[in-house]
């Protein structure tokens, strides 16, 4: 189990001073912000520094303020459990998780300490609260409906190869997302007369056997499904992918940012932000019963020239006038 120092946080996001408006006379020490990611601090780096600059906006500094507690669980999503159960132990002001599989296990962990989710899937479907509305018990925050971006990340693929008929898909067996994700993504490619290759990924070894198993299969292309444990090894998978000169679809930009060729996804960056104003509000007093759970409101193109090149691919104009982000 990994754990990360304040020291380490500090130095990985940086930090700031502003006024602050709470008040040392109000409480005994300053509010406990405690932060569970299943990904690694180092792929959430950028992420979590808007969070902290949406916090300090807000009027949060660290030591002046309040404190924070970070657990990241490296892409090891058996690691969630007991890291949630030790930020519970903490008994923190509030809890940040992301995504999903985080979500869960802090959820399992309290049912009184308020959580917001920076991001994750249908939190409706999966059990976690009421309704997006009126999300009830003490969660709430933001989603990225990831399950349902599978026929749009089909049809990027087939903008970007006409023709192609055989994809390879990387599925995390212990992610639980994947079970709606595959089924979705099974359902748009019978639709559009595609061949899905299926590796079902449970250990970092298993990506080096996807990739002979893809180059041996002929697949055209590969989609890499959402998920934490992905988002760790985004530079390696990208690495794989480059020396079997297969194009890659990821879920954000991250993956694309680390060598990845696209992303189709939600600006996951603006969730960060936005998880800042829903704590603010919970530490005011507002309760995650009665604060409505946000969807993405920007799904972001991110394409990669430098990967496009090295793969001796043209990316179509069409594709590239709805980029919103080129990587040259």
């Amino acid at each position: 189990m990994q754990k990360h120092t304040r020291r380490d946080v500090v130095t990985l996001l940086g930090s700031a001073t502003v006024f602050a408006p709470w008040s040392a006379s109000a409480q005994l020490s300053p509010p406990l912000i405690a932060v569970l990611e299943g990904a690694s601090a180092a792929s959430m780096a950028k992420r979590l520094d808007v969070f902290r600059d949406g916090l300090r906006q807000l009027g949060y500094v660290e030591g002046r303020n309040c404190r924070f507690e970070w657990r990241f669980a490296d892409g090891f999503l058996d690691r969630l459990p007991a890291l949630a159960a030790e930020l519970v132990g903490l008994n923190p002001s509030v809890i940040v998780s992301s995504p999903m599989p985080a979500n869960l296990a802090v959820h399992k962990a309290t049912t009184t300490i308020p959580i917001v989710m920076a991001n994750g899937a249908d939190p409706v479907a999966f059990g976690l609260v009421q309704s997006l509305s009126r999300p009830g018990g003490n969660m709430t925050g933001l989603t990225n409906f990831a399950e349902s971006l599978a026929s749009k990340q089909l049809d990027v693929i087939r903008e970007m190869l006409p023709g192609v008929r055989r994809i390879g898909t990387l599925v995390n067996v212990e992610n639980p997302l994947h079970v709606p994700q595959w089924r979705d993504t099974e359902v748009a490619a019978a639709q559009a007369a595609v061949t899905l290759l299926r590796f079902d990924y449970r250990t970092p070894e298993d990506l080096e056997r996807a990739f002979d198993l893809f180059a041996q299969e002929k697949v055209e292309a590969v989609l890499v499904a959402p998920d934490v444990t992905f988002v760790s090894y985004a530079g390696r998978i990208a690495g794989l992918a480059t020396n079997a000169r297969l194009p890659t679809v990821f879920f954000n930009r991250v993956a694309v940012e680390a060598g990845g060729l696209l992303s189709y996804g939600p600006d996951l960056i603006e969730n960060y932000r936005r998880a800042a104003v829903f704590v603010d509000k919970i530490l005011k007093g507002a309760k995650p019963a009665d604060l409505p759970i946000e969807r993405p409101t920007k799904i972001e193109l991110v394409i990669n020239l430098r990967v496009a090149k090295a793969l001796g691919l043209t990316i179509p104009p069409t594709l590239l006038a709805r980029a919103d982000g080129v990587i040259e």
